[in-house]
């Protein structure tokens, strides 16, 4: 069985239908796009009385989501922030999936067969922020106070769990983590089950919320957050400039649905985009920093084009590269090396942005976010811009600073990668392009 046929042996493509999105930057897609796209920066200062005395006290914060009738009061109250903005999100995706916004609330069916959908959770640390409370519930109060609910949605997985049971979606559901790739690796992951047969549809979800006191301690005490140190929080992401100091953590949720192309035609519904391929490695280095040559970073993109049936060096190859781009000194040097390995003499032609100089890092959900926005500049040609650009280490690379208007993009690399070494690429498509 080759990587692009499926049990039958036919050729499958995987397409997206549906985006979702809760994000610092807005709570629905087209604010999030607006506002990326505006060059409006998500990053502010954190003035709860928390985050007193700590190192680092910016951030990039959701704000105004409001899960009034999301889900019964008491479901409501269990849950986490997380939960509900990846819940969001998914109706949101779903509902565009389904040509039909009432489909998710009215509690009708699947478009797809329940049993071959299936529902992933990509987040590197799920809903945190309950086992935080619980143990200060036991070491306050003892182990009585300690919450039921913490076993059945304290884990990464209970995402999923949650939307299956929402849905009736009864494939496999479950989470994926791989620190910051963890969307990109769930996405990665639901593309392979659809293409080889495995299911029809999938509903992948990428979340996080570290955006709290012991995260960020321990982020600022490992020197990878910018402090923002100066009176305007907004400037404090600068991916790829010779002043940059680290990233700004986010916190949020984005969803897509994917789907075989067969059943989008069968249904009468319009694909977004394809996700024509992926890929994944380690690279076997070190816990945090990256290695200086991008060697690992290197494989995974070459992986993924490879996967997508594309040549590096070709003429019709990649149109632009939604880079990772925290904003780490190590980190984005290792990335263009990566690119240069991979596109040789053409990496540095490739327009390029990193949209976390916005949004600000959604950590396990950024390659989620990043694949939103990246179908976004499929749909209307315009690359969006890197913040904050002021003093490049980089200037002879193609890094586009302002909203860019090309007229046509048909092919986008979407890069993540994190601690521990994790490295996951995706190439998406527009629509209209055929098969390779």
């Amino acid at each position: 069985m080759s990587a692009r046929t499926s049990r039958s042996g036919s050729p499958r493509r995987v397409v997206v239908t549906g985006l979702g999105a809760v994000t610092p930057s807005g709570l629905d897609v087209e604010a999030l796009w607006d506002a990326v796209v505006a060059g409006r920066s998500a990053i502010t200062r954190l003035d709860a009385p928390g985050f007193a005395g700590l190192p680092v006290r910016i951030g990039a914060p959701v704000v105004g989501f409001d899960a009034t009738g999301l889900v019964d009061p008491p479901l409501a109250r269990r849950l986490s922030p997380v939960q509900l903005w990846s819940i969001a999100a998914a109706d949101q995706a779903l509902a565009q999936a389904a040509a039909d916004p009432d489909r998710v609330r009215g509690g009708r069916p699947l478009p797809w067969d329940a049993r071959r959908t299936v529902v992933l959770a990509g987040t590197g640390s799920g809903p945190v922020d309950q086992m935080q409370a619980a143990t200060r519930a036991l070491d306050d109060r003892g182990p009585r106070a300690v919450p039921l609910s913490l076993v059945v949605h304290g884990a990464p997985d209970a995402a999923a769990a949650l939307l299956s049971q929402r849905y009736g979606a009864r494939g496999a559901a479950h989470g994926v983590t791989a620190t910051c790739a963890s969307a990109a690796v769930a996405l990665g992951d639901a593309l392979r089950r659809i293409r080889h047969g495995y299911a029809d549809a999938a509903i992948v979800v990428g979340m996080e919320d570290c955006l709290n006191p012991v995260n960020l301690s321990s982020n600022a005490n490992l020197r990878a957050l910018a402090r923002g140190d100066d009176d305007d929080p907004t400037r404090a992401s600068r991916p790829f400039d010779r002043a940059r100091r680290g990233f700004a953590m986010a916190q949020g949720a984005a969803a897509l649905v994917l789907e075989a192309e067969d059943s989008t035609r069968a249904r009468g519904a319009t694909p977004l985009a394809v996700l024509a391929g992926s890929g994944a490695s380690s690279d076997a280095h070190h816990p945090t920093a990256p290695r200086p040559d991008g060697q690992g970073a290197a494989e995974a993109v070459a992986d993924a084009l490879a996967d997508a049936g594309i040549d590096p060096y070709a003429d019709d190859g990649i149109d632009h590269v939604n880079a990772h781009g925290t904003g780490t000194p190590a980190g984005d040097a290792a990335e263009l090396a990566a690119l240069e390995r991979v596109f040789g003499a053409l990496a540095r032609s490739i327009p390029l942005t990193a949209t976390k100089s916005s949004t600000g890092h959604l950590l396990g959900a950024s390659g989620a976010v990043e694949a939103v926005l990246a179908i976004r500049t499929l749909q209307t040609g315009v690359i969006p811009p890197t913040i904050n650009l002021d003093d490049p280490e980089f200037p002879d690379w193609d890094i586009v600073t302002t909203p860019r208007t090309t007229g046509s993009v048909r092919r986008i690399l979407s890069t993540s990668f994190g601690f521990g070494g994790h490295n996951a690429a995706l190439i998406l498509e527009h629509p209209d392009l055929t098969e390779a």
